[in-house]
């Protein structure tokens, strides 16, 4: 019995010179364009961003207790973790990615309907984290050389606190505006003296 062609088992597809290519986004404006019936429907998007279900690490653990009882991104219209990247129109990107786990990624991100947006979470998403140096054959050095990025929330992991800037940083972009009051600076014990 033969063995079964597992060239293109792996999801890849056939690749050509670079490991991965960076994905093409092409948005085509829209057929009607009435400024504020689009501000409508932006502020709609805005208030009803639907991440997709994706963790790969540690910064996972801070995507899950975002949406829990304490932080509740529920109220900022964030909450429903859609299964399916046909679903969701943000992508958050929660820790490492690995060079075989690269085209799933891209091919996640080409399924999810425009307007779409990504977030990188964590060091590791942003630049390869504690995973580069020389010599590192497995770890993609920032999930943007295959995803356009949108918002960047630094951490090893980022805090939940940090994650929800990351959530106001998208309704931002979609609108133009901010929403929600700005953080506060907590002064310290003994600073006033």
């Amino acid at each position: 019995m033969a063995s079964p062609d597992t060239s293109q088992m792996s999801g890849a597809g056939p690749q050509t010179g670079a490991l991965i290519t960076p994905t093409q986004c092409e948005i085509h404006p829209p057929l009607i364009d009435i400024k504020p019936l689009n501000y409508v429907f932006d502020v709609g998007r805005a208030m009803s961003i639907w991440p997709l279900t994706f963790g790969l690490a540690c910064c996972a653990i801070e995507m899950m207790s975002v949406s829990m009882a304490r932080w509740d991104m529920a109220r900022f219209g964030a909450e429903v973790f859609r299964p399916s990247a046909r679903q969701a129109d943000l992508m958050l990107v929660a820790g490492t990615v690995t060079k075989k786990f690269a085209p799933l990624v891209k091919r996640l991100y080409e399924q999810m309907p425009a307007p779409k947006y990504v977030l990188a979470m964590g060091n590791c998403a942003i630049s390869g984290g504690p995973f580069k140096f020389e010599g590192n054959y497995s770890v993609l050095e920032g999930v943007d050389q295959i995803v356009p990025v949108d918002v960047y929330v630094p951490g090893c992991p980022p805090r939940p606190e940090a994650l929800l800037e990351g959530i106001f940083a998208i309704q931002k972009k979609l609108v133009g505006c901010r929403f929600w009051p700005e953080p506060q600076a907590v002064a310290e014990k003994g600073a006033d003296k």
